[in-house]
């Protein structure tokens, strides 16, 4: 799976919300400032032609359908973070946001009792 721009990830998420729609409704689904809907058309036609949006045709316009999951492309977004950045030691990357203070220790001990109670 392709990485995505930053731009290309912002109409993701809004496809993501909204799951599905015309190029005016995502463009009305973006947040301020909006881009302009030439912008936008633009990227769909990317994100299309990396197999990241299906579009299907409603009379004379189209409309788009995630074709990949929030939850897949962030599996392999983290995945791939933390293989690049970590060695593939999701343990070393937990510990660097430790020391960064951008996670605390009652964090990672309430992530703990949960993991605990899913699994039981």
């Amino acid at each position: 799976m392709k990485r995505l721009t930053k731009a290309e990830e912002q109409i993701m998420m809004v496809l993501w919300e909204i799951g599905s729609g015309l190029l005016m409704e995502i463009v009305e689904a973006m947040p301020e400032p909006k881009p302009h809907k030439n912008t936008v058309a633009t990227i769909l036609k990317i994100l299309t032609e990396k197999k990241f949006v299906h579009v299907e045709p409603v009379g004379r316009f189209h409309k788009y359908y995630p074709s990949v999951t929030k939850d897949a492309y962030s599996n392999r977004t983290l995945t791939g973070l933390v293989a690049d950045y970590f060695e593939g030691s999701f343990t070393d990357a937990v510990s660097f946001l430790v020391k960064k203070k951008k996670l605390s220790v009652s964090d990672l001990e309430l992530l703990l009792k949960q993991l605990k109670k899913d699994k039981s």
